[in-house]
């Protein structure tokens, strides 16, 4: 079992339900951790997932407006799977780094875990 794992990929858009995020933006940070059953040596690119081109779906995808953060790693891990079906799992992990809630100190964060 191999995992690749892209981890707190910062992209800065305009998701959520409010008008102020839709106006304003917010900051996020995405994890992306996939999984592939290779027990033999890989030596080229062709034998394991292509983080680059993961990191070029995410990037894409994020910079679309969304009202919810579900609906977005639900349509990262169907892209990213659809790229490579080698693909045995694929979490997604998306936090919002300042969600408009009033006196909230923290963040708020969906995470989406698939087998295939």
């Amino acid at each position: 079992m191999l995992t690749i794992q892209l981890q707190q990929l910062e992209f800065f858009a305009y998701h959520g339900m409010y008008e102020s995020e839709k106006m304003n933006g917010n900051n996020f940070l995405v994890d992306a951790i996939i999984t592939i059953d290779e027990e033999k040596q890989i030596l080229y690119i062709d034998q394991t997932v292509d983080y680059v081109n993961v990191y070029d779906i995410i990037s894409k995808r994020m910079q679309i407006a969304t009202p919810l953060l579900e609906t977005i790693a639900q349509e990262l891990i169907s892209t990213i799977y659809a790229a490579d079906k080698r693909i045995q799992s694929i979490e997604i992990n998306i936090k919002k780094l300042s969600p408009p809630i009033p006196d909230f100190k923290g963040t708020v964060a969906v995470q989406i875990k698939k087998s295939f």
